[in-house]
C-alpha cells in the first residue's frame, strides 16, 4: 500500500510517495501552488492508495479539489487529526503541521529526548521528550528573511546573498552582513544544542529544512541531517490513522 504525502508551505509544495516498507519511491518540489501536474504524473506511476495533505498556505478551491481526487482516501491534516505523539502545545490549532510532522518523524526514529531544528523561511526549534510528549518550540526569522529585513528596514544597507566570502570578521559591509547573519544563526543553534544537552539526558538532534546545507559543517556534531523529515512524519501520521481505523 503506497502513501502520498503533500506538504504545502508558503513558498513551495513538497511531496513524496512512500511504499509499504517506508521506502521513498519518489519525491518532488513545486514552486507554483497552482500546478500539481507533477504529483499527478507520479501518482499515475506509483498508484498511491492513501494521501495526507498538510498546508500552511491558503489554497484555492480548485487546487484543493484536484488534490482530493488523487487517491481513494485523502486526509487533510489539522489539529483534530490523531497523531502518534502527545501534543501539549497550548494552542494546537496554531501549531504548524510541518513542525508537528517533523517532530513525529524524529521521535519515531529515536524514542528519546529529541530536538528538531528546521531552517527554512523561519527557523523553528521543537522538542519532544522521551515519553513522546511534544512540549513546544520557538520560532525566529530564517536566513533569507534576515538578509531581506536588514536591507528593507535600513536606509543604506545592501541586499546581500549567502554566497560569497565569509571571513571571521566582516571586512566590508557585504561580508559584515553575510557573516553576521550566518554566524548569528550558527551561534543561535549551538546555544539551543548546548542548553538542551545539559538539561536532557541522551538528547538526539535532527536538522532539516531548505537551508540546512549551509550549516551542516558548523554544527554537525551529534546531529542527524534529514531533508525529508516532514514528509516522513506525514507518512507516520497516515499509518497511525490507518491503524486506528482498522483497530
Amino acid at each position: 500500500m503506497n502513501n502520498l504525502v503533500i506538504d504545502i508551505g508558503n513558498t513551495a509544495i513538497k511531496y513524496a510517495i512512500f511504499g509499504d516498507d517506508d521506502s521513498l519511491l519518489c519525491n518532488g518540489r513545486i514552486e507554483n501552488h497552482a500546478d500539481i501536474q507533477p504529483i499527478k504524473n507520479d501518482c499515475n506511476i506509483f498508484h498511491p492508495d492513501n494521501a495526507i495533505v498538510a498546508s500552511t498556505a491558503d489554497l484555492s478551491e480548485d487546487v484543493i479539489s484536484s488534490i482530493m481526487v488523487l487517491t481513494p482516501h485523502t486526509l487533510l491534516l489539522d489539529h483534530n487529526t490523531p497523531v502518534p505523539i502527545e501534543n501539549l502545545y497550548h494552542t494546537p490549532h496554531t501549531l504548524g503541521t510541518d513542525r508537528l510532522a517533523a517532530a513525529i518523524a524524529a521521535y519515531n526514529q529515536t524514542h528519546s529526548n529529541t530536538l528538531i531544528i528546521d531552517i527554512g523561511t523561519a527557523i523553528t526549534i521543537d522538542f519532544v521528550n522521551a515519553d513522546g510528549q511534544y512540549l513546544g518550540g520557538n520560532i525566529s526569522p530564517g536566513m533569507h528573511l534576515r538578509f531581506e529585513t536588514l536591507h528593507e528596514h535600513t536606509a543604506h544597507l545592501p541586499l546581500v546573498s549567502h554566497e560569497g566570502a565569509k571571513p571571521e570578521f566582516g571586512v566590508d559591509t557585504e561580508t559584515a552582513i553575510r557573516c553576521g547573519v550566518i554566524n548569528g544563526i550558527n551561534y543561535e543553534i549551538q546555544g539551543y544544542i548546548s542548553e538542551f544537552s545539559l538539561k536532557y539526558h541522551n538528547l538526539c538532534i535532527f536538522l532539516t529544512g531548505g537551508d540546512q546545507i549551509y550549516f551542516d559543517e558548523a554544527i554537525k556534531n551529534r546531529i542527524f541531517a534529514d531533508k525529508y523529515l516532514v514528509l516522513k512524519g506525514l507518512n507516520e501520521i497516515i499509518k497511525f490513522n490507518l491503524h486506528c481505523k482498522h483497530s
